[in-house]
């Protein structure tokens, strides 16, 4: 079977010799190449850091002051049609 190349991307690293041996100690503990140590390393990190960036967690009360804010009418004043009128100025230049 052949794999196709055309999308894998190369990451370089340049690390100190400490870092590299306790990365390679590492990957060693899990059975895992170093690069395949870094990779899952590093996704598993990024998916995380995403999840936390994306994700709101809230409490019971937070919660219920956050629908309420969300089912009341908006409220057009001077500063809202303002921004509403930059963002229609941006969004048709583009």
């Amino acid at each position: 079977m052949v794999t196709s190349q055309a999308n894998i991307e190369r990451i370089n690293l340049r690390v100190k010799s400490a870092a590299k041996s306790l990365l390679e100690r590492a990957a060693q503990f899990e059975g895992k190449t170093l690069t395949n140590f870094i990779l899952n390393s590093a996704i598993a990190k990024a998916e995380k850091t995403i999840v936390e960036h994306e994700m709101i967690n809230l409490n019971v009360r937070e919660s219920e002051a956050f629908y309420d804010a969300l089912s009341r009418p908006v409220k057009f004043n001077k500063k809202l049609l303002a921004a509403l009128e930059q963002h229609d100025k941006r969004v048709d230049q583009q």
